[in-house]
Formats: C-alpha cells, sequence, structure tokens
C-alpha cells in the first residue's frame, strides 16, 4: 500500500506540474469559437496558428534576436564567471566571503527598480533599441550567479589534482582548462543552462529598451500581438508562440539532464 500511495503522489504531482504546458497547447490547436470552450481535448485541432506565426517576419525576427542575446548573454557569463569564479575558490583573497555575498545580492536584486535608469543611461549613450543595450543589462544579473555556482562547485575539486599537473610542468591556465574545466563540466553545464533560460526569458528589459521589431525579443513581441480585429484577444497564436519558445528550453533540458542533476548535487555528499 505504501509503494502505490508514493507512486500516486509521483502521478499527481508530475499531472500537476504539466497540465498548464498541456493546456497551453491545447490552446495553441484551437481557432475560431473553439478558442471560448474548456475541452481538454480540441474540437478540430489545427496547426493554423503555428503557421500564422510563422509567416510573420516580426516573430521570426524574435527568435533570432532572443537567440543572440542569450546566447552572448551565456558565453560572456560562462567565459568570465569560470575565471572569476575558479579565483575566489582556490586565490587568498581578502573579504571573500563577503565578495561572494555581494554576488549573491546583485542576481537577486529587483531588475525593475533600475529599469527607469538604464533606459535614461542607454538613451544618452545610444545603446538604446541595440543588441548590446540588451545583453549588458542581463549579463549584470546573470553574471553573479554564474560567479557564485562555479565558485562553489570548484571549491570542491580536490587541489591536489591541480598541484600534480604544476608539478609536471603545466602552468596555473594549463591546470584550469585541463584539469579543472573537464572536472566541472557539470557546473558549467548547469551555470550556462540557468542563465540561458533567464536570458531567454527575460521581459522587463526586453519590452523596455526597445522600441522596433528588429530588436525585440521573443516576450516582448508576444506581447504585442493583435487579433484579426480591435476587439478580438489573440489567445491561440499566444500560444503557439509560447509553445514554440518553450521548446528549445524542455530540449535543453532532457540533453544536459545527466549533468545538470550532478552540477545540483555537487557537494552534497562528502567523501
Amino acid at each position: 500500500m505504501r509503494r502505490w500511495l508514493i507512486w500516486l503522489a509521483v502521478a499527481a504531482t508530475v499531472v500537476f506540474c504539466l497540465f498548464p504546458f498541456y493546456w497551453l497547447v491545447n490552446t495553441s490547436l484551437k481557432t475560431g469559437s473553439d478558442l471560448s470552450s474548456a475541452n481538454l481535448v480540441p474540437p478540430s485541432p489545427t496547426l493554423d496558428n503555428y503557421t500564422s506565426i510563422f509567416e510573420e517576419t516580426a516573430f521570426t525576427e524574435a527568435l533570432r534576436n532572443s537567440a543572440i542575446v542569450a546566447g552572448s548573454v551565456t558565453i560572456l557569463s560562462l567565459l568570465i564567471g569560470s575565471f572569476a569564479g575558479y579565483a575566489l575558490a582556490r586565490l587568498h583573497l581578502p573579504l571573500k566571503f563577503l565578495i561572494l555575498a555581494i554576488l549573491l545580492s546583485i542576481s537577486t536584486f529587483p531588475p525593475i527598480a533600475i529599469a527607469a535608469p538604464v533606459f535614461e543611461i542607454w538613451t544618452d549613450i545610444g545603446l538604446y533599441n541595440t543588441y548590446l543595450g540588451l545583453i549588458l543589462p542581463s549579463l549584470a544579473f546573470g553574471l553573479p550567479l554564474t560567479v557564485y555556482i562555479l565558485a562553489s562547485f570548484f571549491r570542491d575539486i580536490p587541489k591536489e589534482l591541480e598541484e600534480a599537473a604544476l608539478i609536471d610542468g603545466a602552468t596555473r591556465f594549463q591546470a584550469f582548462r585541463k584539469i579543472v574545466l573537464p572536472l566541472g563540466a557539470p557546473g558549467v553545464v548547469t551555470a550556462g543552462l540557468l542563465v540561458f533560460i533567464f536570458a531567454w526569458n527575460e521581459f522587463l528589459f526586453a519590452i523596455t529598451l526597445t522600441s522596433t521589431p528588429e530588436r525585440r525579443t521573443v516576450p516582448a513581441a508576444i506581447a504585442f500581438f493583435t487579433g484579426s480585429t480591435q476587439f478580438e484577444l489573440p489567445l491561440g497564436t499566444i500560444s503557439a508562440a509560447s509553445v514554440v519558445v518553450t521548446i528549445p528550453l524542455v530540449v535543453l533540458v532532457l540533453v544536459f539532464q545527466r549533468r545538470i542533476v550532478a552540477g545540483l548535487t555537487a557537494g552534497a555528499v562528502k567523501g
């Protein structure tokens, strides 16, 4: 009986977590009067909503913009964060704990508090409605999280491995590149995926720091979807676009599932 209760609880949890996404797919397959129905299965399923969003140039440009911004933020965060995390994990720096605390507090800082000042500064220096103007604010929030995760992960890697490489004639950078990074791959993947998801889903700066469809990312572009008439709410197209945007994240999580679990559980058990 206990085993059946556990499986029942697991099944209920899975249904509870996946039902919103199923309902999103369900709505994306409806058109016309079917959108107002609450059927668990679309009465007349169709792919018209998916066809219509890909016929719009603004949505395809938004996908490209999101890929550029999220990819750039992830690469820069891992490139800078790996060196900074290694330095905080290995070097004897004064006030190391305070530095990590400040980095963690920055990653939890509400972006709405700096949206207006960033808008004013970007307008004055010419970064408004540019890729760089979108990358820098996301990098400011993604980089501290990357440094904190990698510093914690690198700290658990035995120092003896690096010392052996240094004795064999390797430089500090070679030991970092050939010993620490391969062993820290689960942490790097975890940090990169978290930053990519944050940058891909970022809405506040995308809507505040852009003014034309040529620079809007997907979350901001979806907010500007309109129906065929003034009073029509485009539920079908919004749902279809949301499904398309979610699929890359689901694929990434499934592909790197094992490394993510290894990265999140690293250091949980000693010995």
